[in-house]
């Protein structure tokens, strides 16, 4: 089996992700996946992708969901790729050493060359973030688009991984989380980012920030303040039935 680094990385390079306002466009999972058809985990293959068993890959998935009910409910979008953990059991059940995680930077990859197919990786995850290419007989993952944020040929904003880049609502972050003085740090200490599933002791690199609380809001209070006014009120009762009326819409 493989081992992991003999010291954890100094240096955690991944994604903080805010639920609180991901609108589910799937602009990140789009341009993951065009980014990458071309990158270090070339060619994202895809069979029979419009009919009743499609076969493909994807790095980056989107789940919706509802949560919550009545007044309090509301609709979650989850963003769902490889959390590069500091503790991954993909890299430590993988017979060949083909799954391996970076001393330098704590990113955990694929060597292609030397994987088997086996899919023990993708059993031990326990956040489904293995991708099987049937085309390839290999498995595939999220890089962090290391063929991107190490490319000196490329201007220093745009070297961030393609789902960040494209993100219209700025709801994905990429830095340094092994500093506390991090951009990204810092984030999730003001917003109380946390650790998907911590209890599976994985210790994942990437956070999520929490979706916030809903505003309090007083316009029934401010409707029954009118219909009041308009019931006991003897001058202007007319122009206040209608601001009653129209507001009731």
């Amino acid at each position: 089996m493989t081992s992991l680094p003999k010291q954890a990385s100094v240096r955690q390079l991944g994604l903080v992700i805010d639920l609180d306002i991901c609108v589910g466009c799937h602009a990140c999972a789009v341009n993951c996946k065009e980014w990458n058809t071309g990158g270090h985990s070339a060619p994202l293959t895809d069979e029979d992708p419009y009919g009743a068993d499609p076969l493909g890959v994807w790095f980056n998935r989107i789940h919706t969901y509802e949560a919550g009910s009545g007044p309090e409910g509301r609709t979650v979008h989850f963003p769902r790729s490889c959390l590069h953990c500091e503790e991954p059991a993909c890299v430590t059940v993988c017979p060949t050493g083909a799954s391996y995680k970076r001393e330098s930077d704590g990113i955990v990859l694929v060597n292609a060359d030397t994987c088997i197919g086996c899919k023990l990786c993708s059993w031990a995850c326990p956040y489904g973030a293995r991708e099987y290419d049937h085309s390839d007989g290999v498995m595939k993952k999220c890089t962090l688009c290391i063929d991107r944020i190490e490319n000196q040929n490329l201007p220093e904003e745009d070297r961030i991984p393609a789902c960040v880049s494209t993100c219209p609502a700025s709801a994905r972050h990429f830095g340094d989380l092994g500093d506390p003085n991090s951009e990204v740090s810092q984030l999730v200490a003001e917003r109380g980012g946390y650790d998907l599933m911590p209890e599976m002791g994985m210790k994942p690199t990437n956070k999520y920030l929490p979706p916030r609380a809903r505003p309090t809001s007083n316009a029934p209070a401010a409707q029954s303040a009118l219909k009041t006014a308009a019931e006991t009120s003897s001058t202007g009762s007319r122009f206040l039935d209608w601001v009653d009326r129209n507001l009731s819409r």
